[in-house]
């Protein structure tokens, strides 16, 4: 499939049992400028559709074997061709089919009997935004920006970066590829509700982090992106550069980091000396300690320079 010639016009991939169907459907697209490609089964869908990569996918909802609702969650789950837009084509009108379409990652679906001018239509619309959606993504994945779009409904992951999707993987190991972790779509809901009752008012960008074996993943939430799409950065990091960023802008020692850093985490002293294996009165003679040299007065002042320093080492955490 490497040979596919992108600059000739769209790569449609075709997949409906029945032959006739096929026959003037590509006959149509063909005319227009398409490559088509066909395949007559889901298995044989999601082998042409993983090769070749098509810019768009016409898939047959009603087949036998594995149908086209099936085959449609498979290659959404597949981060290979997660991104492709599919469009259904049924005689299936009925509301529970139409939600069925949407759920299993349909973009839209064209009823039968197929009207070859909508087809192309929604062809152009649907594969003109996949590509700006693919353009953004590979200008984030070429800063090093970890990004996904969560849709609020299902929790589904509308695209993502390919390191977004490194860095799921690496944090969850049940992540089944296609939505969001569990955790992180709770707090996008609470999130998603709470700015809804405040609608009109200026918001900072709230953000959620997960502490696991000292390592750190910091979901912030920016704005919706339509259709009940929420656009989410990720951001990665361990306790050890945090630390050290610490010790060198505030003279510290490696104690007086640590306490410091859950100070900033809004720890008691009696929560830092659990953590840190020392007693309530240690921790509170080290932030004497940290105090002068910081030249502050408070636990809350402290706090603040400690996460400003955070956030200088990474803006957006």
């Amino acid at each position: 499939m490497a040979g596919l010639d992108r600059n000739a016009g769209e790569v449609v991939l075709i997949v409906d049992d029945v032959p006739d169907n096929l026959a003037v459907l590509h006959d149509a697209l063909d005319e227009a400028g398409c490559t088509v490609l066909v395949a007559l089964d889901g298995t044989a869908a999601l082998q042409r559709a993983a090769q070749a990569r098509p810019d768009i996918v016409l898939l047959d909802a009603v087949m036998p074997g594995m149908d086209g609702f099936e085959v449609a969650r498979r290659l959404k789950a597949d981060a290979r061709t997660s991104a492709i837009p599919i469009v259904f084509m049924t005689g299936l009108t009925e509301t529970e089919h139409v939600v069925a379409a949407f759920a299993a990652g349909g973009c839209d679906y064209v009823t039968k009997p197929i009207r070859v001018p909508e087809v192309l239509a929604r062809i152009a619309a649907h594969t003109h935004t996949a590509r700006e959606q693919r353009q953004a993504r590979n200008a984030l994945d070429a800063f090093g920006h970890a990004t996904l779009v969560v849709r609020l409904i299902d929790g589904r992951l509308v695209w993502q970066t390919a390191l977004a999707r490194q860095i799921l993987q690496s944090h969850f190991e049940d992540w089944d590829g296609r939505r969001a972790p569990t955790a992180v779509l709770a707090w996008l809901q609470r999130e998603a509700d709470r700015l809804g009752a405040v609608e009109g008012a200026i918001q900072p960008s709230p953000a959620m982090e997960l502490e696991a074996a000292g390592r750190r993943l910091r979901f912030t939430l920016h704005e919706a992106t339509g259709d009940g799409e929420w656009l989410l950065v990720l951001r990665e990091a361990d306790d050890a550069a945090v630390l050290e960023a610490l010790m060198a802008a505030f003279r510290l020692t490696t104690r007086e980091a640590e306490v410091l850093y859950w100070v900033g985490k809004g720890k008691t002293n009696k929560d830092i000396g659990d953590i840190l294996g020392s007693s309530p009165a240690t921790v509170k003679k080290h932030l004497e300690h940290i105090y002068e040299k910081l030249g502050v007065e408070t636990r809350t002042a402290a706090a603040a320079l400690a996460m400003g320093q955070v956030r200088r080492m990474a803006p957006g955490r």
